[in-house]
């Protein structure tokens, strides 16, 4: 081959790349399948890791990402964390149109720059980067480019390509390099069924992925972080905010959080020491003791925000705690269990993934996981949670928030993976005990008791604090199927110490029965109606999976008009499947007035997806029944 030849195939070649490359710009070449149920694409990502020495780690991303509409604004993550031990070195975007034209350039001073907590200077050195940017058109392309250094070296970022629904990926790719002196542990999750391709070293590891098409959400499916792939990394030898620490398990981590973190930040003054102990010196337990304390807290005390990934790991000491009266998750937690400390009861910090989804801490890879703190007390037969952000929640009562699931409980011994409290569907109630009375114009005027339990407490008990205006809308809104209501009464109660909450409320609605000639028609179940039935998915694609089961339980009699008599009443029903059961009973007590009895329960558990259909078909069922009607008829002369 001659030169020329050459020449012409490296001209050509360069094209080729060059061509290519500048294609990741344009929305027209994104492949087709990879445009279905999406809102954005990952035309590329990469993200370079290299952990340098045991306090010394730099990590770099670029990521070109096309968003097609505006729902696809969420998947920017155009923002970058800082503070006094991680270090911006490079931060700019580039914006382009839908062919792939260069429209904007930001530099790193046109990020706005403003501080990481939300409402206090507990942690003035966190800050965060972000950029805001309004699109003029869609298509359009983004593409992201930073570079940080860190000397804490405790959390490595993991390899997670898919973080959202509606979101593909063309290509992504995630390398981490280390010295022999700080070698990684790594745990690969859910990586089957996808494109990707590994490569490992003595001193390099690269995961690489290609053609993942956008996931859309399916009711009563597992979280998405639960199914997307992702790998985790640690490094064995790291070091947080200036301590060093070697750990090869949750127990080592434990021992190192506890010593390291926990340990030196215990400082209060005398005079709170003494305050605390005169405070519980007549509680006849430690359980009373403990409720007084955390009684204490959240009277004293209010919650700021400081987001994952910075502010440190470290609470803040509990006498500034103390003196500003106000702290994150990690500094009222570590706050409490010092309080509680004075009072001798033995009480844990404890790390967690919060969020309704149950996300675990995964019990066979330690590293630095987890976005929540809470404490616990370990008694005699059961361990007590502690939500010790909430000014409202009762003492032992931590909701969906941080139940069932599994978490870090940190101990002068070292640390233990245990599970929160599961709020089982006998715990997770409703009764109802109402009365209503219809008028021969076919009004109604209804009176009912609620009392909730469990996490359909948690689900109310925020509305102690909502005005008279918010509670009327809010009751509306909760029985929208009856038109035209008016609440002439709303009692309610949040009884703290039963954790129970607690409604009375008296409304009345016109016309709520259908006429037709001589005819009434009454629908029975006026008070709590299935009205949430799941969509119907074609090809299920995720397992079914009902996170907590619940218990409803109604007794409401109803009086009749005066002038209309029973024509024709619903059957009882009696159904009985594996995911609950629905029992309705209906009873004559008298000639103008019946007993409507219901029993609604939904068990908690995962089922293949194949059962879905069965699940929503059984919701559909039980619709239907809650609408079911007697039929009156007027009394002739």
């Amino acid at each position: 081959m001659n030169v020329k030849s050459i020449a012409i195939i490296f001209i050509l070649f360069s094209a080729t790349y060059l061509f290519s490359q500048e294609n990741l710009y344009s929305s027209a070449s994104i492949p087709e399948n990879l445009k279905q149920n999406a809102n954005a694409v990952v035309r590329h990502h990469e993200i370079n890791v290299s952990v340098n020495s045991i306090n010394n780690m730099d990590v770099s991303e670029k990521r070109i990402i096309t968003v097609l509409n505006k729902e696809g604004n969420d998947n920017i993550d155009a923002y970058v964390h800082y503070d006094n031990n991680v270090k911006i070195k490079e931060l700019e975007v580039r914006v382009f149109n839908q062919l792939g034209n260069e429209i904007k350039k930001i530099k790193k001073n046109d990020f706005k720059d403003v501080s990481a907590v939300d409402g206090g200077t507990l942690y003035s050195d966190s800050r965060v980067k972000y950029l805001e940017y309004t699109p003029i058109s869609y298509p359009y392309t983004m593409e992201f480019i930073y570079s940080t250094n860190t000397t804490n070296t405790a959390f490595i970022e993991p390899f997670m390509p898919i973080n959202s629904y509606f979101l593909s990926v063309q290509n992504s790719s995630y390398t981490i390099n280390f010295s022999a002196d700080t070698p990684i542990r790594t745990k690969e999750m859910n990586l089957g069924g996808i494109d990707v391709t590994k490569e490992e070293l003595s001193n390099k590891i690269s995961y690489a992925v290609k053609n993942v098409e956008a996931m859309k959400p399916e009711d009563f499916s597992p979280a998405l972080v639960d199914m997307s792939p992702k790998v985790l990394f640690a490094s064995k030898k790291f070091t947080l905010e200036g301590v060093s620490a070697q750990v090869e398990n949750w127990n080592d981590f434990g021992k190192w959080v506890y010593k390291d973190l926990l340990q030196n930040t215990h400082d209060l003054s005398p005079q709170t020491v003494s305050f605390i102990q005169d405070l519980v010196k007549d509680e006849k337990n430690d359980i009373d003791k403990a409720k007084k304390i955390y009684q204490y807290v959240q009277d004293k005390s209010r919650y700021i925000s400081v987001q994952v990934g910075i502010g440190g790991w470290k609470p803040f000491n509990a006498s500034e705690v103390d003196r500003l009266s106000y702290g994150d998750c990690k500094a009222l937690t570590n706050y409490t269990m010092c309080l509680l400390k004075v009072a001798n009861i033995e009480s844990n910090y404890t790390v967690l993934y919060a969020g309704e989804n149950q996300r675990n801490i995964d019990h066979d890879f330690a590293s630095m996981q987890g976005n929540h703190a809470i404490l616990s007390i370990p008694t005699e037969n059961d361990t007590l949670w502690l939500e010790c952000t909430s000014q409202k929640a009762p003492f032992g009562f931590i909701g969906d928030f941080t139940d069932d699931r599994d978490v870090l409980v940190v101990t002068p011994e070292g640390g233990k993976i245990q599970r929160t409290k599961k709020y089982t569907t006998e715990e997770n109630t409703q009764h109802v005990i109402g009365h209503y009375t219809i008028s021969n114009a076919g009004d109604i005027n209804v009176k009912v008791n609620v009392n909730s339990k469990g996490i359909q407490y948690d689900d109310k008990y925020m509305y102690e604090t909502q005005t008279q205006r918010d509670l009327d809308t809010y009751y509306k809104n909760r029985w929208n199927y009856v038109n035209g209501i008016t609440i002439n009464n709303i009692q309610i109660t949040n009884d703290k110490e039963r954790i129970a909450f607690i409604e009375d409320i008296n409304f009345v609605a016109s016309n709520y029965s259908n006429k037709a000639g001589d005819r009434m028609l009454v629908t029975l179940n006026a008070l709590n109606r299935q009205t949430q039935i799941p969509d119907r998915y074609r090809d299920r694609k995720f397992p079914l999976k009902i996170k907590r089961g619940f218990k409803d339980v109604d007794e409401v009699e109803i009086t009749l008009p005066s002038d209309y008599k029973i024509e024709a009443m619903p059957n009882n029903v009696s159904i009985e499947n594996k995911f609950g059961s629905y029992h309705v009973e209906i009873e004559k007590k008298g000639e103008h007035a019946l007993v409507y009895k219901r029993q609604f329960i939904i068990k908690d558990g995962e089922f293949p997806k194949e059962d879905y259909e069965a699940f929503r078909e059984f919701n559909i069922e039980v619709s239907k029944q809650d609408n079911a009607k007697v039929v009156l008829i007027k009394n002739q002369p």
